[in-house]
């Protein structure tokens, strides 16, 4: 089956410029509470679930996916970007990565007590959208949590040049709101959403979700 264009597209963009992302974002975290405060959370509530196997998907570099490790989750990173995760096991190697994509998870259902997600949907199309959160459904055990992490904002940008690169990527940004529906379209409870303005150096307001899975 012929890959989809908008994934050869993201990871050849990914790939084209995974140093200089990892040495800009390699620190990121530290100075967003917030989103700390919702990564926490979700560990939480994984870790009060009994625990069990988790993903981070769309993991890139993996400094995300370490956080949650540090949080004290069973996580293993999922990207599709070579480039992106031969920089994630050489700085995280007590950690796993593994290339794939979230349109086609490669694991078990019911298989996960947790999925965090955090700013990768936002390369998926809003026609595959209900396809991979249908998925992560399917992977996650009833009552496994979600995790997203996105731009709250409702708009397609095409972005074609960064650190001195050319590529091309589309971002299909989302409402918590709008993010919302499609999540409970696929089969999950969200009880908890939040919201934030750009921080100085950010272009975006951001949005945070955390669901379910009936």
């Amino acid at each position: 089956m012929t890959e989809p264009t908008f994934l050869q597209d993201t990871r050849t963009a990914y790939d084209t410029f995974a140093v200089e992302y990892a040495d800009t974002f390699r620190d990121e975290l530290a100075g967003i509470p917030i989103e700390r405060a919702m990564l926490a959370a979700y560990a939480d509530l994984v870790l009060a679930g009994g625990g069990g196997a988790t993903l981070d998907v769309g993991c890139g570099t993996g400094p995300g996916t370490a956080h949650l490790a540090g949080l004290g989750l069973d996580v293993r990173g999922l990207d599709l970007s070579p480039g992106m995760l031969a920089l994630a096991r050489s700085r995280y190697p007590q950690l796993r990565f593994d290339e794939g994509t979230m349109t086609a998870l490669d694991v078990a259902d019911g298989s996960l007590a947790g999925i965090s997600a955090q700013y990768s949907v936002i390369h998926i199309p809003d026609e595959e959208l209900p396809s991979v959160l249908a998925g992560f459904r399917r992977a996650l055990a009833t009552g496994g949590h979600l995790l997203l992490i996105f731009q709250n904002l409702d708009e397609h940008r095409l972005r074609t040049e960064a650190f001195g690169h050319t590529f091309t990527l589309n971002y299909h940004f989302r409402s918590v709101d709008r993010m919302a529906e499609f999540v409970t379209g696929a089969g999950f409870d969200v009880f908890a959403q939040a919201s934030r303005k750009a921080q100085p150096g950010e272009a975006t307001p951001r949005g945070m979700l955390l669901a379910r899975a009936c």
